[in-house]
């Protein structure tokens, strides 16, 4: 057994930083238990034994009031932060399946972080995080990156390869030819490839590896990789800009999951065999809310991890209908537009979709395409995701055409902007591929916004048409509140709130240009362009944080009270200070909207 378990901890940080004999005497150290599903391992202020490390299961912490703190599985530790104060344990712990764990006892626990820099700085850090939240979905994947990556070129001998992981202490390199990152080889490559299939260690490793690898940039968060390596389930993420392979991620680098909610609902769906596995996958992400929230993130990243569960759903639904349905005659892209597509999914989202085919697709293959299309809507409504009321969606025929048939439909919308135009303009300028060949989109992308920057007079009705959704000011530093109906004396947060952003950010990107898709980050890359002022711009994000941010807030608010999550809150439940600070936001984004329209010579 303690084979078993030295072997384990070779894959687990920090203890793959220790030297082999300490590893070796450190593994002894380590109890084996078996817990069945719903055991308590300690209560919260009970006197801990040790710091627990999960050989496989999953467990749940929970806070002093029951609330879920994280879900933890495989290679996870806790106990850890009662440890380092005063051997009582902060949280409750329980299994939530049979679960083996293994456990170092305290004594040794602290002798490891008092000898080795590596735990300390480890141990630390993790507590830190549990305080503040999910930290590592919040790092960019710059700030991941332990080293230099090591390359070599497709002519390399699988021997020479093999040589210079096994000196360097790592598992992959990266193929470059140039500086241009062609593929990426691993160890598990040069082991199923090379010697299981008898080839001759001069075999190049061109032949081996594994071409035109998934990346990140170095822009990318944290979440991306978790998200990635789970749903992939890959090991190794080569990190690119321009072309250039700059760095490599492995899961050895990812010192702890901190995301591990979110983490554990993309792992859930990408394993989920039935839709019905994926939506209770989905009934769980009102909760993630209220977790992303309590660790005070960010608005962005919160809707972000949320926006990639909804991802995966999709590309899970895709891959459940061609093994139904058998492969596509030809390739296709599904997108997403709405807010699914501006990756700002929330606590209640409905789906906003389309299918972009290979032009040569003929009309005996559409028949797949409108099966394939249904399979995916109804899943995704059967997952929480509501149908579009205005018919937005792949199963629509009018939104499953062959590439030629899109870019007729977005010349046509440029060249006769009529109100029906820009509102179907406005939906479809927010497309992002989520699965499929990018390619059949990324040129028609550049295309358009390029046609469609220099319409002056469609320019002119985009504004116009973004304007049209306005902040809901009142008289006398009020609130213009719903006045009849359920929500009566309520703020239509989304619709009266981040929609008039939405919508300046989406003009912002039209006039210069910008390829962004996501509204925080047409309104950084407008500042850069100098599409709008340095003090207009940071005035805007600000305003948009905090709008965005309370709506969430007012989500949270609403599961925490047994609620379904909506976008309708009451300003009369906010303190005068919140309701003093969201009216000067929803000032600032009234006054950028009447700037854009005068620079434009379009009236509000």
């Amino acid at each position: 057994m303690m084979d078993t378990i030295l072997a384990f901890l070779e894959t687990v940080h920090p203890y793959d930083s220790l030297p082999q004999d300490e590893l070796a005497r450190v593994a002894r150290c380590f109890g084996r238990r078996i817990h069945p599903k719903g055991d308590e391992i300690y209560a919260l202020g009970s006197n801990l034994e040790g710091v627990y490390l999960i050989k496989r299961g999953s467990v749940e912490v929970l806070d002093r009031n029951g609330g879920l703190v994280s879900l933890l599985g495989s290679r996870n530790s806790f106990g850890e932060r009662g440890l380092m104060r005063d051997g009582r344990a902060v949280t409750t712990a329980r299994t939530t399946e049979e679960t083996v764990l293994l456990m170092l006892p305290a004594a040794e626990f602290r002798r490891l972080i008092a000898t080795f820099p590596a735990f300390e700085r480890f141990f630390n850090r993790a507590r830190a995080a549990e305080a503040r939240g999910t930290e590592l979905t919040t790092l960019r994947v710059a700030d991941l990156m332990a080293r230099r990556p090591l390359s070599c070129r497709p002519d390399t001998p699988a021997a020479e390869a093999a040589r210079q992981m096994r000196d360097a202490g790592v598992s992959s390199l990266g193929v470059v030819e140039g500086e241009a990152l062609t593929g990426i080889v691993t160890v598990r490559d040069l082991s199923n490839r090379v010697l299981a299939e008898g080839r001759a260690p001069d075999t190049p490793v061109g032949q081996v590896m594994t071409p035109d690898p998934v990346t990140l940039p170095p822009g990318a968060l944290g979440s991306d990789i978790l998200h990635l390596m789970l749903e992939r389930r890959i090991g190794h993420l080569p990190v690119v800009e321009g072309g250039r392979l700059v760095g490599m991620v492995t899961q050895t680098d990812l010192t702890r999951f901190q995301a591990v909610s979110s983490a554990q609902l993309i792992r859930d769906v990408a394993s989920a065999d039935e839709v019905s596995e994926m939506a209770a996958v989905a009934e769980r992400i009102p909760r993630l809310l209220v977790q992303l929230m309590a660790g005070n993130n960010p608005h962005e990243v919160v809707t972000r991890l949320i926006t990639d569960i909804g991802d995966a759903v999709t590309r899970r639904l895709l891959q459940l209908a061609e093994a139904e349905l058998g492969p596509p005659p030809v390739p296709y892209l599904w997108l997403a537009c709405g807010s699914q597509g501006r990756q700002e999914q929330t606590g209640v989202s409905d789906q906003d979709n389309c299918l972009f085919l290979d032009d040569r697709a003929t009309a005996e293959d559409m028949a797949y395409f409108h099966a394939l299309a249904r399979f995916v809507v109804d899943g995704l409504a059967a997952c929480g995701y509501s149908h579009c009321p205005g018919d937005m969606m792949a199963t629509n025929p009018r939104w499953c055409q062959p590439v030629r048939v899109w870019r007729d439909y977005f010349r046509g919308w440029v060249d006769r902007p009529d109100p029906m135009a820009q509102m179907l303009a406005s939906v479809m300028f927010d497309l992002r591929p989520i699965g499929g060949p990018v390619g059949l989109y990324h040129d028609l992308q550049a295309e358009v916004l390029a046609l469609a920057s220099r319409n002056t007079i469609f320019v002119a009705h985009m504004i116009a048409n973004s304007l049209k959704h306005t902040p809901p000011l009142g008289l006398l530093r009020g609130f213009a509140t719903i006045r009849s109906g359920e929500f009566r004396n309520h703020v239509d947060m989304k619709l009266n709130g981040v929609i008039p952003v939405v919508d300046l950010g989406r003009v912002y990107a039209l006039i210069g240009q910008l390829h962004e898709v996501n509204t925080r980050a047409r309104l950084l890359a407008a500042e850069e362009a100098g599409i709008i002022s340095i003090s207009g711009a940071r005035d805007l994000i600000e305003a948009y944080d905090l709008i965005a941010t309370m709506r969430l807030e007012n989500q949270a608010a609403l599961v925490k009270a047994g609620r379904r999550p909506d976008n309708y809150m009451a300003p009369s439940d906010l303190s005068d200070f919140e309701r003093s600070h969201l009216r000067d936001a929803f000032v600032v984004v009234r006054t950028m909207q009447s700037a854009l329209g005068h620079s434009r010579g379009t009236s509000g």
